[in-house]
C-alpha cells in the first residue's frame, strides 16, 4: 500500500486547475504586482501564497518579497511562475530593542529588493502585508511614480502590542501612529474580517468603498483529509489537536492548565495533547508542561510539514483554540479555526467575536480565560461522539459554502481593480 504522504505537485496542479475555473485570466493582464510580507516566508504563509497564485491566475506578473525561514532559504527562485525574493533577518525579536533591530533590517532589505523588482519586472501595485505597519515606508516614495499601494491588514498592531506587553506606553502610541500613516498611504485596504474593516474606516479614516473584506479562507484543494491513525495518541484513547504559533498571546499556558485539570484533578489519563507549530515561547512551554507534570501527555511536534499537520488535524477528537480574550483576539480571525472546520473537527475556544462568527455551531465557547470551564467543554465533547460528528459536519459545510478561498477571490480582484481604476 502506498504511503499516504501529501503529493505537493498534485495538490498544486489541483489548485491551478481550480483557479483556472474561477478566475478570468485577463482581469489583471499585463499588470505588475509586488507583495511584501515580513513575518513569514512564502509559500509557508498560506494566505499570501493564495493571494499571489490568484493574482497570477488573473493575468498579473507577481513577485513576492519575504524573509527566509526554515526550509525556505533560497534568496531568489521562481515557484509556479511567481518570482520570490527572500532576505535574512538578524533574530527572532523580543523586547523593544530586538524589534527595532529586526524591523530596521527588514526595511533595508525590503527597500533594496523592491528596487530590484522594479528594475527587473516593473511594479504597478505594491501590496504590503503587516505586521509590522511599516511597509508603507517602502511604498510611499514609489507612489510619486504612479505605483499604487494596497494594505493587506493581517494584524491590529496596537492591540497586538498591548496583548504582548500589557501596557499603553510610548511604543503603543508609536504603533497607533504607524497604523494611521499606513492607512493614509494606502489607496485600498484589504481587511480579513468585518472588525478589521471597521477599524480601517473608523480609525484609519478610509472611505468604505476603498476597504474590501478578503478572509483567509482555506484552500480545500490543498487540505487533504488523511486516513485514521493512532500514531499521535501516545497510546491514549483521546487526542486534542492544536495548530498555531507558540507565542505569549496564544494562550497555550491556559491550555496546559486546562489539561492539568483534566489529567490531575479529574483523572483523565486517556488524553494526549498534540501541539503543531513553532515560535518564541516553544521552549518555555515545554518547561511549563514539565512543571505541571504533563510532559508525557503533551506532544510538541514543532513546525511540521503539511503531511504531518494534516495527519494531526484528521485524527484529533477535538481541536482547541485557547487564545486569550482580549481586544486583539476578539477582533481577529484565526486561520486555525477555519482549518479545524475544513477537517470536520469539533472545536473548543474562548468566546471571542470573530471566533464565534467563523465557527458558529461547530464550536463550544468557554467563559473568558476560564481554564476549568475550557477543560469541562473539552470533556463534554470527548464524551459525546455524536455531537462531535454533527459539529464537524456543520463546520465543514460552512467552509464549503461560505468561507473557502474561492468565495474570497472576487473581493481580492475587486480591490486590485479599485486601486488600478479598472472598470
Amino acid at each position: 500500500m502506498k504511503d499516504n504522504i501529501l503529493d505537493t505537485e498534485t495538490s498544486s496542479a489541483r489548485h491551478e486547475q481550480s483557479l483556472a475555473n474561477l478566475v478570468n485570466p485577463t482581469e489583471l493582464a499585463g499588470r505588475k504586482v509586488l507583495i511584501v510580507v515580513e513575518n513569514l516566508p512564502v509559500p509557508f504563509d498560506r494566505r499570501v501564497w493564495m493571494e499571489a497564485r490568484t493574482l497570477k491566475a488573473a493575468g498579473a506578473e507577481v513577485s513576492v518579497i519575504c524573509p527566509k525561514g526554515k526550509g525556505f532559504d533560497a534568496s531568489e527562485e521562481v515557484i509556479e511562475g511567481i518570482n520570490v525574493y527572500r532576505h535574512s533577518l538578524p533574530l527572532d525579536a523580543s523586547g523593544a530593542l530586538g524589534y527595532l533591530v529586526e524591523y530596521g533590517a527588514a526595511l533595508f532589505h525590503e527597500t533594496r529588493l523592491t528596487l530590484k523588482v522594479w528594475r527587473r519586472h516593473g511594479i504597478d501595485v505594491i501590496q504590503g502585508c503587516n505586521p509590522p505597519d511599516l511597509i508603507f515606508l517602502v511604498a510611499a516614495p514609489l507612489k510619486l511614480f504612479g505605483i499604487k499601494y494596497i494594505f493587506d491588514h493581517h494584524d491590529i498592531n496596537p492591540e497586538l502590542y498591548e496583548a504582548k506587553f500589557n501596557r499603553r506606553d510610548f511604543f503603543w502610541r508609536l504603533m497607533c501612529l504607524f497604523e494611521k500613516w499606513t492607512f493614509k498611504t494606502a489607496n485600498v485596504s484589504i481587511a480579513t474580517n468585518q472588525s478589521y474593516r471597521n477599524i480601517a474606516v473608523e480609525r484609519g479614516g478610509m472611505k468604505p468603498d476603498d476597504v474590501f473584506i478578503v478572509r483567509s479562507g482555506p484552500d480545500l484543494t490543498r487540505l487533504i483529509k488523511q486516513p485514521s491513525t493512532k500514531k499521535w495518541h501516545n497510546g491514549r484513547d483521546k487526542m486534542l489537536g492544536y495548530v498555531g504559533v507558540m507565542g505569549d498571546q496564544e494562550g497555550i499556558d491556559l491550555l496546559l492548565e486546562s489539561l492539568r485539570y483534566l489529567v490531575k484533578d479529574k483523572g483523565r489519563e486517556d488524553i494526549q495533547l498534540v501541539l503543531v507549530g513553532g515560535g518564541p515561547s516553544l521552549e518555555a512551554l515545554k518547561t511549563l508542561a514539565a512543571d505541571l507534570e504533563l510532559s508525557d501527555y503533551v506532544t510538541f511536534a514543532g513546525r511540521a510539514p503539511d503531511a504531518e499537520l494534516f495527519d494531526v488535524l484528521s485524527n484529533a477528537d477535538v481541536c482547541v483554540n485557547p487564545d486569550r480574550v482580549n481586544a486583539m483576539n476578539d477582533k481577529s480571525t484565526m486561520n486555525k479555526i477555519l482549518e479545524y472546520m475544513a477537517f470536520e473537527r469539533p472545536i473548543v475556544q474562548f468566546d471571542v467575536t470573530e471566533g464565534r462568527f467563523s465557527a458558529g455551531e461547530s464550536s463550544l465557547y468557554a467563559k473568558d480565560n476560564d481554564t476549568i470551564d475550557f477543560a469541562l467543554k473539552v470533556e463534554e465533547l470527548l464524551g459525546d461522539p455524536e455531537a462531535c460528528k454533527r459539529m464537524g459536519e456543520v463546520g465543514r459545510k460552512r467552509v464549503e459554502t461560505e468561507m473557502a478561498w474561492p468565495f474570497q477571490i472576487p473581493s481580492l480582484l475587486n480591490a486590485y481593480k479599485r486601486a488600478l481604476k479598472i472598470t
